[in-house]
């Protein structure tokens, strides 16, 4: 009786993930097939751009400064044991671009944007908004989920461009001004070093891939929620977890492919 019960509860849990798989594609294809219209109401657009994005500006740019101040003191510690001290700066470009600002910016997106995206959809759920813009005719897909989708999108690359420059000039101001890094060691050694192409344009594609992830599954979680104060509360646990294990699967995904 135990393995069939286990084997059952192993069954019911495989039945329930590719049914929510099932309908996360159906919902994410009918996201994208909603977009058309907001080539005519950008504005829809440029309004979620700034909730998401702008908000998100200070805890971005405070963050990547941070890392940068701990990049330029452990990367300094680590070369110095070398005597490559004067590369600082390319250790620091280089794992802001290519790893840590994407990465840093998703999951930082995630706790702050993400979960606010689940809440705000779970409670236009709970208030039966969303029931009443399809009473009306509305799609609520077009004109609360896709203007949301996109924003995120586009907000994605450009936190995360922040968050690298920022991070570099962390590291700029403990390796240089506060160490006694040569300044010109530090910045033709980056400027020599970093790929627009092999580097930073990765480092871009990932942030927009991150994008992509983390707003749909904090507005698909938003829009499934159950209806209660519990239910918009476990969809926005769901949304940060979720978020952040895609994130980090993505990341060694895309790791792989470009640099392999």
């Amino acid at each position: 009786m135990i393995v069939v019960t286990f084997l059952t509860m192993i069954g019911c849990g495989v039945r329930e993930f590719v049914t929510n798989l099932g309908f996360a594609t159906r919902t994410f294809f009918a996201v994208i097939g909603a977009s058309g219209d907001l080539l005519r109401r950008p504005r829809l657009v440029v309004a979620q751009i700034h909730f998401i994005g702008n908000y998100s500006l200070v805890l971005i740019a405070v963050a990547g400064l941070f890392v940068g101040f701990v990049l330029g003191l452990q990367g300094y510690y680590t070369l110095n044991k070398y005597g490559s001290e004067q590369a600082l700066g390319l250790l620091v470009a280089l794992s802001l671009t290519r790893e840590l600002g994407p990465v840093v910016t998703a999951l930082l997106f995630a706790g702050r944007a993400g979960t606010s995206l689940t809440a705000e959809i779970g409670l236009m759920k709970a208030g039966e908004q969303l029931s009443a813009m399809e009473m009306m005719a509305v799609n609520p897909l077009q004109r609360v989920l896709a203007p949301r989708f996109w924003a995120g999108v586009i907000a994605m690359p450009v936190l995360a461009a922040i968050f690298s420059a920022v991070g570099i000039i962390g590291g700029y101001i403990v390796g240089v001004q506060m160490i006694g890094v040569d300044e010109g060691a530090f910045w033709s050694q980056m400027q020599g070093g970093v790929d627009v192409w092999n580097d930073v344009a990765n480092g871009v594609i990932k942030s927009i891939v991150f994008g992509f992830a983390v707003t749909f599954v904090a507005l698909y979680q938003g829009y499934q929620a159950q209806p209660t104060p519990e239910g918009v509360a476990r969809a926005t646990t769901r949304t940060v977890v979720i978020a952040s294990l895609s994130v980090l699967w993505l990341d060694f995904l895309l790791t792989a492919l470009m640099f392999s």
